[in-house]
This record gives C-alpha cells, sequence and structure tokens, in this order.
C-alpha cells in the first residue's frame, strides 16, 4: 500500500509541478511581450482632444519603434514624465533633435511665440489640445530615452465601453423627447391658429 500511495502522490505532484511551469512560461511570455513588443495603455485626460476622448482610450502601444529609433514627428508616444518619473504622459512629438520649433508660450493668455532648436537626443512633444495641456512648453524637450513607445491603434473609448456614455446617450434622448414635445406643441399652436 505505501508504495501506490506513494506513486499516487509523484503523480500528483508531477501534474502539479507541468500546471505551475505552464502557468509561469505564460507569464513570462506576457512579460516580455509588454515590456519589448507593445503593450495596452489608457490615455486620460483633456491634453490630447479631440484625438483621444478626455474620459480614456483604450490604445495599443508598440515598443519596439521607441528602442529602434522608429519614433518621429507626428507619431503619438508614451512618454515618462521628466517631471514625476511614476507617471506615464500621452503626447505628439512635434519636432526631433536638430529641428527648429516655434510654439506659443501661453496660449491662454497671449500670442507670444518663442523659436528654439532641440538638442541632441531629444524630442519636442506637446498635447494636441494646447489649452489644456501640460508639456514640453513647460518643461522643455525630452530625453529620447524616456519615450516608452509609439501608439498604434485606438481600440475604444474606455468610458463608451464601460459606462459613462450610457449616461451621455440618456441625456441626448432626453433632449430628443424634449425636441419633439417642442415641436408638436408649436404644431398644435400652428392648428389651433388656422
Amino acid at each position: 500500500m505505501g508504495v501506490k500511495n506513494l506513486q499516487a502522490w509523484m503523480i500528483i505532484v508531477k501534474e502539479g509541478l507541468d500546471v505551475t511551469l505552464m502557468v509561469a512560461k505564460f507569464f513570462c511570455a506576457l512579460h516580455v511581450t509588454r515590456t519589448y513588443i507593445f503593450t495596452p495603455a489608457l490615455t486620460p485626460g483633456p491634453s490630447m482632444l479631440p484625438t483621444f476622448s478626455s474620459t480614456s482610450d483604450l490604445v495599443l502601444v508598440d515598443r519596439i519603434s521607441a528602442r529602434t529609433g522608429k519614433v518621429g514627428t507626428g507619431d503619438v508616444v508614451l512618454v515618462r514624465s521628466p517631471e514625476n518619473p511614476r507617471k506615464v504622459i500621452t503626447k505628439r512629438v512635434k519636432a526631433m533633435e536638430g529641428d527648429s520649433v516655434t510654439y506659443l508660450v501661453d496660449p491662454s493668455n497671449s500670442d507670444r511665440r518663442q523659436t528654439l532648436v532641440v538638442p541632441k537626443g531629444h524630442v519636442w512633444i506637446e498635447g494636441d489640445n494646447i489649452y489644456e495641456s501640460h508639456d514640453s512648453r513647460h518643461f522643455g524637450a525630452v530625453p529620447y530615452g524616456l519615450i516608452q513607445g509609439r501608439v498604434f491603434w485606438r481600440i475604444t473609448s474606455f468610458a463608451y465601453r464601460y459606462g459613462q456614455q450610457k449616461v451621455l446617450d440618456q441625456l441626448e434622448g432626453r433632449q430628443c423627447e424634449e425636441i419633439l414635445l417642442h415641436e408638436e406643441s408649436l404644431k398644435g399652436a400652428s392648428m389651433e391658429s388656422h
């Protein structure tokens, strides 16, 4: 009996180790994929309006482009914030090293412009919504090494998929009902006058 129990336990332990190894391989592959190939990300905040929603869009980020130097002017990128290293921001590359860039210093209060040349090894990033964006106009050109990846696909508006859009749809529905009621009252008033 002791040998049979030992064999049964050995089978259970072997199956447990096989499953554990398979799960470990999966998480290793997931880690390598998210760190070196591509990763999903959310883009919260109003700085990239109208390209992305202010209530977060889900995007896929290509990590290979940043590592191989394939990021260029016009690309939307994820950048480690030069002011707060724990924060990753989404901005558009406006100029590369050696390019001359002219920007509005304070677009909300004046039309004053400033021109500068982007230093070697740096990029100039700005949000698409210049009135709500904290970007290179505030902290200067960003080292290329802080670029985490290039956004290559907007999957969906996160808010639309997960609830906030339902409230907006309900509000639109109420507004449509109010317009229809108003039109009916106008029709009724015009019929009474005839």
